[in-house]
């Protein structure tokens, strides 16, 4: 793994493909980082430079200075890319908050993005995991995200796959490095509770932000997974009601992450799309 120093914050990256073939840059979800996307690699990376990123204050990434918001993710991702001389329009990869994170990053700067994919992404409904909600609630979230070890880590890990055999020893060993990270509580929290509370996602960023990102019309394609714990299958019908012009997909027997489920599917899926563009 790589790192870039972006402003005030050290974030790592991984990279695989020839730097001048097209970039595809991918997303994780809360409280994940770039291993989410590893088996991606090897499927997109023969002729495409291939980029993920931990995000600002995720994974083993540093935060940045001011408090972790959408815009500020999204801002953190297009500074990194400045700072790896990635300049041209990219195809953009998110997974639950990575896809909103790559849909703010669409809406702020379209001429930068040339498609759009978007893996059980957070933006379409209120709906989510009480997990989640329950970080809202005063002083429970940090003792709650302060308790992840090898006991909770496997449940947690569970929640996200609908099949058991992907909750790895080296998953587990994961996510208990990752939650001991020094801005692991602040930015999950932050985040948390800039999207949503207990009562689910808040509507005001959801409607504000879609409309924009429709506006432009992308090469859209939308994935999910029928199994998912944390975000329902239900949004696919709302994002399909939102971006009338994108592709879709629903995975059977595939949870939260079917980029890691479905390797083979998910790329061979997303391969047309990358190839409807001229480099």
């Amino acid at each position: 793994m790589n790192y870039v120093d972006v402003r005030t914050a050290r974030i790592r990256y991984h990279e695989s493909g020839e730097a001048d073939a097209p970039p595809v840059v991918l997303l994780h979800g809360i409280g994940r980082s770039l291993e989410d996307w590893d088996a991606q690699h090897p499927l997109l990376d023969t002729d495409h430079r291939v980029l993920s990123i931990d995000m600002p204050g995720f994974g083993l990434s540093r935060r940045l200075a001011t408090p972790t918001t959408l815009p500020v993710l999204a801002d953190g991702v297009w500074a990194t890319l400045d700072a790896l001389g990635e300049t041209r329009p990219v195809h953009l990869m998110g997974n639950s908050l990575g896809g909103a994170v790559a849909m703010r990053m669409l809406a702020d700067d379209p001429g930068r993005v040339r498609t759009l994919t978007l893996a059980n992404s957070a933006g379409f409904g209120k709906e989510v995991t009480v997990a989640l909600r329950l970080l809202a609630v005063p002083g429970l979230g940090r003792k709650l995200l302060s308790r992840i070890d090898t006991v909770s880590a496997p449940r947690l890990e569970r929640s996200v796959f609908a099949d058991r055999a992907m909750v790895t020893p080296e998953r587990i060993a994961r996510a208990v490095q990752l939650a001991r990270q020094p801005d692991f509580a602040t930015v999950y929290l932050e985040v948390a509770r800039a999207l949503g509370g207990f009562r689910g996602i808040a509507p005001h960023w959801r409607s504000e932000l879609l409309p924009r990102v429709a506006a432009h019309a992308k090469p859209t394609l939308l994935m999910w997974g029928d199994r998912d714990r944390i975000l329902p299958a239900a949004h696919l019908a709302a994002a399909r009601a939102a971006f009338p012009h994108a592709r879709w997909h629903l995975f059977e027997r595939t949870g939260h992450m079917p980029q890691i489920e479905r390797p083979a599917e998910f790329a061979k899926l997303v391969r047309p799309l990358l190839a409807q563009v001229a480099a």
